[in-house]
């Protein structure tokens, strides 16, 4: 197998506004089309057909962040939304620390996104102003995730096939997936964030030093995580995969 790896990391809730018209095919833009056509009916369909209470309980944001949503979802289905790199779409904590305005093209392609509205894109792919997510139901097609789950995998491994996949996604992402047929294709390395007793570490500083583990697997390979440190943060190998331990308490 090519050691040169492929990384899976989640998308953000929070994304910059704006784009272009038009913009060139994405890498699973053929394999998907279909099903995403399937979910943006389904999100118009909600939007001509619910009340802002319905809304609120499918796309889960209220206020301004909801007329955004529906804003978005007007033009989808109409098919004049803006359009621009996931990479530059993407604003949260992860993607804010993976800083991939400075990665190479290349680079960023081999960063894979499960989402929602596309199901998987690149980092490089573009796409348009949304949300949905994959923990979910959306009439009529049920949990988001499910849908997805056959389509991104068999997407997935036809595009890995043969190469190392480190996951990075969090559950909500993770079930999108089907892990054992996609492990038939290629090596997939788990990547887990915890305390430095053992348990599980969550919130703003393991959303940070995940797009710095992110940044360093896809620019110098995965050999690179053994050696990493990041404000007290360090890797360590375990059978499950990688462990990236917290600091100490003081």
């Amino acid at each position: 197998m090519t050691r040169k790896p492929f990384v899976l990391i989640p998308p953000s809730e929070a994304k910059a506004e704006g784009g272009l018209r038009g913009a060139r095919v994405g890498d699973f833009d053929h394999d998907l089309g279909s099903a995403r056509r399937n979910v943006i009916g389904a999100l118009a369909a909600l939007r001509a057909t619910q009340s802002s209470t319905g809304l609120e309980k499918v796309l889960k944001v209220r206020g301004p962040l909801l007329e955004r949503a529906v804003d978005a979802i007007g033009h989808l289905a109409n098919g004049d939304a803006l359009l621009m790199p996931a990479w530059r779409r993407y604003i949260g904590v992860v993607w804010l620390h993976l800083d991939a305005a400075t990665m190479a093209p290349a680079h960023r392609r081999r960063l894979l996104i499960p989402s929602g509205l596309y199901g998987v894109t690149t980092g490089g792919d573009h796409i348009a102003d949304y949300r949905l997510k994959m923990d979910t139901t959306l009439p009529p097609l049920g949990g988001v995730a499910h849908y997805w789950r056959p389509h991104v995998t068999s997407a997935v491994a036809a595009h890995v096939k043969g190469s190392v996949v480190v996951n990075l996604l969090p559950k909500e992402h993770q079930s999108s997936i089907d892990w054992s047929e996609l492990d038939q294709g290629c090596q997939i390395v788990n990547v887990s964030f915890v305390q430095a007793d053992g348990r599980g570490a969550a919130g703003h500083a393991a959303k940070a030093v995940k797009g710095k583990v992110a940044r360093v697997i896809v620019d110098e390979g995965l050999a690179a995580v053994d050696g990493f440190r990041w404000e007290g943060w360090r890797a360590r190998q375990s059978k499950e995969g990688i462990l990236i331990v917290a600091p100490t308490a003081r």
